[in-house]
């Protein structure tokens, strides 16, 4: 049945300029490979329904979400390779822009403004799922705009799940945070929840490709009851 799917997933990545290009180059390629990996797409296919969905978001500071890619159907390396030549063109503007109009917060984190576009994007959605998931990824706490914690309290009201990708290695989560302080605390305190809820931990930008291949394979093999209910 294609007006199903076993998972919707909007991928949520942080665009701000805290991210460098080079950064923004390693997080598309960590993307790229991740889909369609062999192990991802043995999670896909031994899903009750051998499908999902995914859409792409780009969030900022306050005034800067982005829809990169819409909501597509992921069956099989075929749609996994397609996908991830699509992220190739419609990837996000380089890091040098963000004194420009597509960035008009800079370096400022608004993760609740990016999580409450990513939950409106599931009424968009062609196809029912028994599971939806926002995955956050980031290298810093919530600096502007409402508190996280309120966002994330709507999406589990809505029935949603919301997993983090955590990379570490910002000197300003220290500051912001407090000496000590890992970000992988802060998203398991204030961004993620609902059933199943968990973060993965890439302990520097090198190492977001690998987390990210785990993340997606753990969010796809989860069961019903480790995701929102549709």
């Amino acid at each position: 049945m294609h007006d199903r799917v076993a998972l919707l997933l909007v991928l949520a990545v942080d665009a701000s300029a805290s991210i460098s290009a080079e950064e923004a180059r390693m997080q598309q390629r960590g993307y790229q490979r991740a889909l369609p990996h062999p192990r991802v797409l043995d999670a896909i296919a031994s899903g009750p329904l051998g499908a999902i969905a995914i859409a792409t978001v780009a969030w900022a500071g306050l005034g800067f979400q982005k829809l990169v890619l819409p909501w597509t159907r992921i069956a099989g390396r075929r749609d996994a390779e397609a996908w991830g030549d699509a992220l190739a063109t419609a990837w996000l503007p380089v890091p040098d822009e963000a004194a420009s109009e597509a960035f008009p917060n800079g370096s400022l984190t608004c993760i609740s403004r990016g999580i409450d576009f990513s939950r409106r994007l599931f009424a968009q959605a062609a196809w029912d799922a028994p599971r939806r998931v926002i995955d956050v990824s980031g290298d810093g706490p919530n600096n502007e705009g409402p508190p996280v914690e309120e966002a994330r309290d709507r999406a589990i009201a809505a029935g949603i799940t919301i997993n983090g990708l955590a990379v570490e290695g910002d000197p300003e989560v220290e500051r912001i945070l407090g000496p000590g302080a890992r970000l992988a605390d802060y998203y398991r305190d204030a961004v993620i929840g609902g059933p199943g809820a968990f973060v993965e931990v890439a302990e520097s930008i090198r190492d977001f490709g690998h987390a990210i291949r785990r993340k997606l394979i753990l969010e796809i093999a989860a069961g019903p009851d480790a995701g929102g209910a549709a």
